[in-house]
């Protein structure tokens, strides 16, 4: 998640936490066998059928993989600017 947040320059961060953090990516990535190219479409996709019930934040959008003994979860951190009242009332 800090990854994100560097890459959209939004903290700073040691090199040390970044090569972490991206070590943790790349080891989810690997274990989930989900790609990085993958986990960006799917990112698109989700961005584009949420922002047509709701304007978002893209710029703030965080979305990764999460992995524990049993399970990776999708977490995805999704600021809302406010609904699309029309989309809302179908």
């Amino acid at each position: 998640m800090d990854l994100f947040s560097k890459v959209m320059g939004r903290q700073t961060s040691s090199s040390k936490s970044i090569a972490k953090e991206r070590l943790r990516l790349v080891l989810v990535h690997d274990r989930s066998s989900i790609s990085p190219q993958l986990l960006n479409d799917l990112k698109e996709d989700m961005l584009k059928v949420i922002s047509s019930y709701m304007e978002i934040d893209m710029a703030g959008t965080e979305v990764t993989l999460s992995q524990d003994e049993k399970s990776v979860a999708l977490v995805a951190n999704i600021p809302v600017i406010k609904l699309n009242r029309v989309q809302c009332g179908r």
